[in-house]
């Protein structure tokens, strides 16, 4: 017989509305992408549209950058020197430009300086296509030489042997940069110093430790490499030194901007001034948005109009009020947006006012995320969204709004850990080479300077700066 049962039971379940998670989304987006939003939103939804400047005739969208910065002042007396045009500005002004980096791909270097040798025949070529692109960013070959004559085999049909790819193989290691394609770092090391001129001093020892010694070099064992080459480690240092100035990583010299998002193109969204004579701070949000309204034509209650007979004009009123809702949703996210970031930026502003005027990165103030969410009134949530991808110009340079969140190390310590770093630095780059700091006696030597850390504290903070231990720092 089945048994029939009613359970009662009672769960917290969140549900964000629609505006909420629209409003979410928007947070996140930087100057660009709010304003491909805008446009995609203008594109979409008939029911929005901008309102045009009868003054100029043109929308924001139709400006420049500096032309609607420059909009904010009154008049031209007061536009700070670094905000003018090129062509009105001293040596010392400073501009804040988009930093971009455009580059010619590691795939297309090296084929361009293979397309210059005279004497490669359409094979050769067709082979050196499948070696470059079995080396990686770093420009190291991936795969052995077997197994590309096997690729080429499969793909192509032809049948080669091992040594007609090596013989390829070899003309891509005389490429520039020198190193390319080589095996591993030991290779990649040997590839440079081949093309160093043997007069160059320390550059025979440094051949010899690299071919004969790698495992003793990498270990840093200086005086065994001096007792087994019969050398001074006098000799040994100044080959260690020279081999310190090669590439580890050849294929990281050549590249386009678009493979790293590290050299994408920088776009303030925030600008902070600061007044000499007023000693006061002002904040700026960069990218301006067009003022949107909803379009006339749908702007109507369709509750007090007549009840429409037909389908068509039931499904009309549906979609001009669809639209119009959605046309008035989006205009209201925005605001919301521009105000919560307004909100928050000041309020960043204010806590790291210091470093706003001085510039100095030892001026910056423990803050997280919770002294900002209370300092501006927003949830944790909306603070990060805010911080998160966007940046700050300012006299001294761009930064991102996350660089300028630095921890307290302890409830009751005011010092930042920016702080602890510079004075850990400080440390080690004045210690005995000969007899380097020990992580204990770093430890000792900033309690002794008031700084209350645990030794793993200062491993951890060692490791930030990607300073190695002890042993690995010290000369002979």
């Amino acid at each position: 017989m089945q048994d029939l049962r009613l359970d009662i039971s009672q769960k917290q379940q969140q549900t964000l509305a629609p505006i909420q998670l629209r409003y979410a989304k928007l947070l996140e987006m930087n100057g660009a992408e709010i304003e491909e939003e805008v446009r995609r939103e203008l594109d979409d939804n008939p029911a929005l549209e901008r309102v045009s400047d009868s003054a100029d005739g043109d929308d924001a969208f139709s400006e420049s950058s500096d032309e609607l910065q420059l909009a904010d002042y009154a008049s031209a007396d007061d536009i700070p020197s670094y905000r003018l045009g090129a062509g009105n500005h001293s040596a010392d002004d400073v501009r804040y430009e988009p930093t971009a980096v455009a580059s010619e791909s590691l795939y297309d270097y090296l084929m361009r300086q293979l397309s210059e040798v005279a004497d490669i025949s359409d094979r050769q070529r067709e082979i050196a296509t499948f070696i470059i692109g079995n080396l990686d960013s770093n420009g190291y070959l991936t795969r052995t030489i077997g197994a590309i004559t096997d690729d080429i085999a499969i793909a192509l049909g032809i049948d080669l042997s091992t040594e007609s790819v090596r013989e390829v193989w070899n003309m891509i290691r005389a490429l520039d940069p020198a190193g390319i394609a080589a095996v591993d770092l030991r290779d990649c090391l040997l590839l440079q110093l081949g093309r160093i001129d043997l007069s160059t001093p320390g550059a025979e020892l440094a051949t010899e430790i690299i071919r004969d010694y790698f495992d003793l070099f990498s270990l840093l064992h200086f005086p065994r490499i001096a007792s087994l080459t019969g050398r001074s480690i006098e000799e040994v240092n100044e080959a260690v030194d020279l081999i310190k100035t090669l590439n580890p990583k050849p294929g990281n010299a050549i590249g386009s901007a678009d493979d790293d998002p590290r050299l994408r193109h920088i776009t303030p969204d925030f600008l902070v001034e600061y007044d000499d004579e007023s000693r006061r701070l002002s904040l700026t949000l960069l990218h301006r948005l067009p003022h949107l309204q909803v379009e006339q034509s749908f702007d109507i209650d369709t509750t007090e109009s007549p009840q429409p007979k037909g389908r068509a004009q039931r499904e009309a009123q549906t979609f001009i009020r669809v639209r119009r809702d959605q046309a008035q949703s989006f205009i209201q996210v925005l605001k919301m947006r521009q105000q919560t970031l307004m909100a928050v930026m000041t309020a960043i502003m204010n806590w790291q006012r210091e470093f706003f005027i001085t510039g100095d990165p030892l001026a910056l103030r423990p803050m997280v995320l919770k002294d900002i969410a209370s300092e501006s009134g927003y949830d944790l949530s909306v603070v990060s969204r805010v911080t998160m991808g966007k940046y700050v110009a300012t006299h001294q340079g761009v930064y991102s709004l996350k660089s300028l969140f630095n921890e307290r190390r302890k409830s009751a310590d005011d010092n930042s850990r920016n702080v602890v770093l510079d004075r850990l630095r400080q440390l080690i780059e004045q210690e005995d080479k000969s007899a380097p700091l020990s992580d204990d006696a770093i430890t000792a030597a900033l309690r002794d300077e008031g700084f209350d850390i645990a030794r793993r504290t200062v491993a951890k903070y060692r490791e930030m700066l990607s300073i190695p231990v002890a042993r690995l720092r010290k000369r002979y």
